[in-house]
Parts: structure tokens; C-alpha cells; sequence
């Protein structure tokens, strides 16, 4: 098996002490940071020209598994935008190839599964995965990307939680209400069980050769798990949750995210992470006082106000500032991904702001 410990990692010991003290890391470990940190989901994206002059030569999954244009698309974003922290450009759902799925990126349609999970017995052709070589552009990506940002600025590696996964591994791509996969789940619990411990131990495997590649933090998107009720996410989520947050390297902080997760937010937190990614659709108070003082939390402005005027932009920045009280912790965050058409501007408006607001 590859060496995926650490120690194996393309940072030096000497830039990874350096990064330490960074606010993103101070802020993820709860300790009083010079500044809010802030970086932005999906840094790296179709609002940004040379993001788009890129894309325009290749196509997506060309991207994601070319280590350069991955790198240099990271890079750009986080020098371009200010950010305390840059995120890998890569998708949440490469690692299922590797485990057998036949993906596709179809123009205009999104990810595509062409031999999605519909049977017990289609589990059969799920193949487990023993070690990180078949993603090994990812790696090497972030090792590159390591090499290339600044030294003191750290770099955040992801992957889709095996929820999320499941569902796209189901569905056979996106879905509204999520019908199959939850019929799926309710009709046949000990096949989604296994499904999603293995979908578990294969992230847990590429997340730890991420951070032997050089990510100094993680975070895990679970977008689609909103969908569920409490009591489903306790029964039917959870337990493969621990068991991925359980076997992960916890030398780096791992933040937890989801979309629509106001019922569940207490549940997330006794999964795992050091951090919660709140949406905006939780006030981020709310949100720290339903989780407690022992995590910190991400987030939470709404993508849309990005087009608004930078005034505008400006006020619900301090909104959220206030609702976080200054309390060492708050990552500074949007409640999910940067949308396509959003100006630039606006957004170097917001980081600009939030570093002006918070400087102590």
C-alpha cells in the first residue's frame, strides 16, 4: 500500500509550523485569530475569467485530472480573491470510479452514473478501495498546490460525505426529492449500510492521502443530506459518519458541512468535526447555540447577496459578524458555493471587508 502517513507529506515540517498560527487554522482550533478568516465554496469557478479561459480548452473532468490545471486554478482564485484559504479544485464525486461507477460530466446535464445502484446484488460490483493510487492526480494536485501558495497559507483538502455520495450512486445523478435513493435505504437498510461504510472507508482513505499530499485541513460536503428527517439521519447516516470521521487523520481539523441542516446540526456535531459548516438558511447565533462551544462554525452568507450592491454586501457582512460576536471560532464563509455570473468584484469586496471589519 501507498504511504499515505503524514510524515509522507510534500510540506516541509518548517512552512507547516508557519501555518499554524494561520487564522483559518487558529480559527478552526478555536483560538483568537488576527482576523475573521474567510474563504469562499467554490473559490474556483464559472464566475471567474480565468477560471473560464481555462474550461474553455478543456473539459471539466479533464480539469480535475490534469495536477496542473487543477493547481493553477486553486492558486489563481486564492491569490485573486485574498482568502485565508485555499480549497482543492477537484469534485466530490471522482472517488466513485474507482470504486466501479461509470461517470460522466454531460454538457449541460451535470454528473451523469450510467450503471447506477438499484438491487441489493448491484453491490456486488462496488469495489472497495484498499489504497489512494487510482486518485492519485488528486495527490499530486495537492502537492503541487502545496508547493505553489504562499507558505503560510493554508489549504483545505474535500471529499463528498458517503450520504451524498449514495445518493448520486442511486439516482444515477441529481435529484429533487431523492425518491430512489430513500426507497433504497428504507427497503433495503442492511445493503445501504454496506454501501455506505464502504463509501466511508474509501473516503477515509482519500482524505488521509490528502493530508499526506500537504492539505493542512478537510472538509467534508454533505450537500444533499438536508433531505432527511432527524430520526432518518441518526438511523441511517450517522453511524457511517462516525465511522469515517473516526478514521480520518486528526492532526488537521475537519470541518462538517451540509445544506438544509437546521434539524440535524446537533446530530452532525456529535458524528464528528472540529468545525460545522452552517447554510444560510440557519442564523449563524442560532446555529453556535444549538452546537455549543466545543466546535467552531462556518459560514453563512447567502451566494445571492453577492450580487448585490457592495453596500448592500457590506451590511449583511455585518450582520453575520455580529451574530458571531467575535467569539474565536467563525470562519468566515458563504452558505454554499459561489454562483455562476457572480462579479468578481463584489466578491473581493466581501473578503476585503470582512479582513477590514475583523483586523485586531
Amino acid at each position: 500500500m501507498t504511504d499515505s502517513s503524514p510524515a509522507a507529506s510534500s510540506a516541509s515540517p518548517s512552512s507547516a509550523a508557519m501555518r499554524r498560527d494561520a487564522p483559518f487554522l487558529r480559527a478552526c482550533r478555536r483560538e483568537p485569530a488576527s482576523v475573521t478568516p474567510i474563504w469562499l465554496m467554490r473559490q474556483a469557478g464559472r464566475y471567474m475569467p480565468e477560471y473560464r479561459a481555462v474550461r474553455n480548452k478543456v473539459g471539466f473532468l479533464e480539469l480535475c485530472k490534469r495536477p496542473e490545471l487543477a493547481c493553477q486554478v486553486t492558486v489563481e482564485a486564492a491569490e485573486i480573491l485574498g482568502v485565508d484559504a485555499a480549497i482543492l479544485f477537484a469534485d466530490i464525486l471522482l472517488i466513485l470510479e474507482p470504486l466501479g461507477f461509470d461517470l460522466e460530466f454531460a454538457k449541460g446535464e451535470g454528473p451523469v452514473i450510467h450503471n447506477p445502484i438499484r438491487c441489493p446484488e448491484d453491490l456486488q460490483r462496488v469495489r472497495p478501495l484498499s489504497d489512494h493510487q487510482p486518485l492519485d492526480y488528486v495527490t499530486k494536485a495537492v502537492k503541487l498546490i502545496r508547493d505553489t501558495l504562499p507558505p503560510r497559507l493554508p489549504l483545505i483538502g474535500f471529499a463528498g460525505a458517503p450520504f451524498t455520495l449514495a445518493c448520486y450512486a442511486i439516482e444515477g445523478g441529481g435529484s429533487r426529492n431523492f425518491e430512489t435513493a430513500k426507497s433504497f435505504m428504507r427497503t433495503h437498510p442492511e445493503a445501504w449500510r454496506t454501501l455506505l461504510d464502504r463509501l466511508a472507508d474509501a473516503t477515509a482513505i482519500y482524505l488521509n492521502a490528502q493530508v499526506a499530499a500537504g492539505a493542512d485541513a478537510l472538509q467534508l460536503f454533505d450537500s444533499w443530506v438536508g433531505s432527511l428527517s432527524p430520526s432518518d439521519y441518526v438511523e441511517s447516516v450517522q453511524p457511517a459518519m462516525r465511522r469515517l470521521f473516526a478514521s480520518l487523520d486528526a492532526t488537521v481539523p475537519r470541518i462538517h458541512f451540509g445544506t438544509d441542516t437546521a434539524m440535524l446540526l446537533t446530530h452532525q456535531r456529535d458524528a464528528g468535526g472540529e468545525v460545522i459548516g452552517l447554510d444560510h438558511r440557519v442564523p449563524l447565533d442560532w446555529g453556535w447555540e444549538r452546537l455549543g462551544d466545543q466546535v467552531a462554525v462556518q459560514g453563512n452568507l447567502d451566494p445571492t447577496c453577492l450580487f448585490a450592491p457592495i453596500p448592500e454586501i457590506r451590511r449583511q457582512a455585518d450582520r453575520i459578524l455580529a451574530e458571531a460576536g467575535g467569539r474565536p471560532g467563525h470562519i468566515f464563509n458563504l452558505g454554499h458555493g459561489i454562483l455562476p455570473g457572480t462579479p468578481v468584484d463584489h466578491v473581493k469586496a466581501l473578503v476585503d471587508y470582512v479582513h477590514e471589519r475583523t483586523s485586531r
